[in-house]
């Protein structure tokens, strides 16, 4: 590279990732085919509009690419292409869902999403994303002893309230989602179900969490999770009388977005192609291995593991209320130094700020990419509680 200090800092960056142990949920390391694709030529190309149906031309090839990854998006999820329709243009998960309440929510309408110190996203109508505050917003709390969904309670919640969307899905809840009693509480008050698998879309794909395609009307997913893609995003939309799909490619422009990222595209393609593969699906069982045997581990170290435990991928620690008085943000630091990264996060419950919380968050897609097991996780948990515990 020409340009030495950009060339120097990637390096840096290289040998940073190498040299620690990576705990955030919702990184993962993408294969050199995903990111030959990120630094190919297609990054030269605008195509604003859809396949076929361009506003630029010189676009036969990147509408090949756009619609084979379409093709994949379907294939991965096993849907039906006359039932399903795939939007593979937002750029990352945060305007896919302000695209999809833009499509689906009136002006001023009202969602409802799962708070965020119960383990929701900001996107799911926090007070301070944009999502607060362009639509009503009511948010839904877990269990606060047994620390997940309570869906009696959540169903009272939503024939009281009569939302428009009702959104399912979390960016720090460990547990299955039950989306039969999701589509259940959507009926009841006759609203749409919005279902975000940002997290554990890999996972679906792999075989061990739940689909929630049977019960969504409408399902969104970033790809660089458990997905193991680039950064970018899928909107999946089921075709029926009342034409969501047409509504939400209308959000996404010219809603929303100019020209797509064709590299961008091409990249998740390429993941796509890989996550149908008998490796991928093994990978996404060593992932719940390894994060069932993390969370046990620190459980039996005496920290408290949010829910009891995990069924995914994903693993959120309350560091605070266990005795030992350290805050997420002085937890994440400590560990960082000693090469173990992670990120700070509330949990439910939380009295303290979500810019210093009571918790951390961690996840096992990323090392389990680099071929840890079990054993690994083992000492990585006793890795973490020597560091946490040391004055």
């Amino acid at each position: 590279m020409h340009d030495k200090q950009i060339g120097e800092l990637i390096k840096e960056e290289k040998k940073r990732q190498k040299s620690v142990i990576n705990l955030i949920a919702s990184e993962n390391y993408v294969s050199k085919d995903v990111l030959q694709a990120l630094g190919s030529e297609l990054t030269d190309k605008y195509a604003e509009g859809y396949p076929g149906k361009r506003y630029y031309y010189g676009c036969s090839i990147v509408d090949k690419v756009e619609n084979l990854c379409i093709e994949r998006a379907l294939k991965l999820f096993k849907l039906n292409k006359n039932e399903w329709h795939a939007n593979v243009q937002p750029l990352s998960g945060s305007p896919a869902n302000f695209a999809i309440y833009t499509a689906l929510v009136p002006a001023g309408g009202k969602i409802m999403g799962m708070k965020l110190s119960s383990g929701g996203h900001l996107t799911h109508g926090h007070p301070f994303s944009m999502t607060g505050k362009l639509w009503q917003s009511v948010q839904y709390e877990v269990d606060p002893t047994a620390e997940v969904i309570n869906y009696e309670k959540l169903k009272e919640l939503a024939i009281r309230e009569k939302p428009n969307l009702v959104i399912c899905g979390f960016t720090a809840y460990p547990r299955f989602v039950d989306f039969k009693k999701f589509r259940e509480i959507a009926d009841a008050c006759g609203t749409l179900l919005h279902v975000d698998m940002s997290h554990f879309a890999g996972l679906v794909a792999g075989g061990v969490y739940p689909s929630p395609f049977e019960y969504a009307d409408v399902v969104m997913t970033t790809t660089h999770k458990s997905l193991r893609g680039p950064r970018s995003a899928i909107i999946f939309v089921k075709k029926d009388a009342r034409e969501f799909d047409k509504k939400i490619d209308k959000a996404i422009i010219p809603g929303l977005f100019g020209g797509p990222h064709e590299n961008n595209i091409a990249a998740v393609a390429v993941a796509l192609k890989e996550a149908m593969t008998p490796a991928f699906k093994k990978y996404a069982e060593q992932v719940v291995k390894n994060a069932k045997t993390l969370a046990n581990e620190l459980q039996k170290l005496g920290w408290h593991i949010i829910s009891g435990g995990t069924d995914s991928h994903l693993i959120l620690m309350d560091t605070w209320m266990n005795g030992t008085g350290i805050s997420g943000k002085e937890a994440g630091e400590k560990l960082e130094k000693a090469g173990i990264i992670v990120n700070m996060n509330t949990v439910p419950g939380d009295t303290r700020s979500p810019f210093d919380p009571s918790g951390i968050r961690l996840g096992t897609c990323a090392e389990t990419t680099r071929g840890k097991k079990e054993k690994d996780f083992i000492d990585i948990a006793r890795k973490m509680d020597k560091v946490l515990r040391k004055k």
